[in-house]
């Protein structure tokens, strides 16, 4: 069986990989959060899941690196740093990012891309969405995660379109831009919606988390599928295939 290391293993994504792994055909090789030994994790397992917080993936990374076990990174709240030493550990393990492990989301994805990419910038794109209360990044990684795939579809890159404060006298909206809303209360799991609007008609599509679980299968399916590969830098969209 693959043995995975958990990354943040008491955090609310850690307990629901460690409940439904040997359901998957995987085993927990540990886990470990603040203070812990991350590069013991490292090699004591066959691949990392790291769902713990921005500031400890550096650490993470480079002990994923230096025990040659591959990572996949769930954590949302990057910044371009982030990103840059995502893109340095990946020449030498395999690292697979996401801003959601949903395969529905995965999916959904796919489907705004080829939306955004069919539609042409005359149809705007909009992202909305809704988490607990307690969550402390906007927006979401997974907003964040669609937004970037509506840009592909437009050959673009989202840091030219994205649009997430609008507060007092804005303008009209700019064509072409993908705007954002975020919403924050109770116990929401995660809703995400994008709509693309046109002139006399709109698509909404639409993804609704019912519980953690869903994120929890996904990144051990990823981990599965990860696990073995050469280093690189891959996507939830080559787990499905897409």
């Amino acid at each position: 069986m693959t043995a995975i290391g958990i990354l943040g293993s008491d955090g609310r994504m850690g307990r629901a990989i460690a409940a439904i792994a040997a359901d998957l055909g995987a085993s927990v090789a540990g886990g470990i959060d603040a203070g812990g030994d991350p590069l013991a994790l490292a090699r004591a397992s066959d691949v990392l899941v790291d769902f713990s917080a921005p500031s400890a993936l550096p650490e993470h990374l480079d002990a994923a690196a230096a025990a040659g076990t591959a990572i996949v990174v769930g954590t949302t709240g990057l910044s371009a740093a982030h990103h840059a030493a995502i893109d340095e550990a990946a020449l030498r393990v395999a690292v697979l990012q996401t801003g959601n492990t949903s395969l529905g989301v995965t999916l959904l994805a796919r489907l705004v891309a080829e939306a955004a990419a069919t539609l042409g910038a005359d149809w705007d794109v909009e992202i909305v969405e809704a988490h607990h209360r307690h969550k402390v990044d906007a927006p979401s990684g997974t907003a964040l995660l669609l937004g970037e795939a509506a840009a592909a579809g437009r050959n673009s890159a989202l840091g030219d379109l994205s649009v997430v404060d609008r507060a007092g006298l804005t303008g009209a909206r700019a064509e072409g831009t993908i705007g954002f809303a975020s919403v924050r209360g109770g116990s929401i799991v995660g809703d995400h919606q994008v709509i693309l609007a046109g002139a006399g008609e709109r698509i909404e599509l639409i993804h609704r988390a019912d519980n953690r679980e869903i994120f929890a299968r996904g990144a051990v399916r990823a981990a599965l599928w990860l696990a073995g590969r050469p280093a690189g830098r891959y996507r939830m969209a080559e787990v499905l295939g897409l």
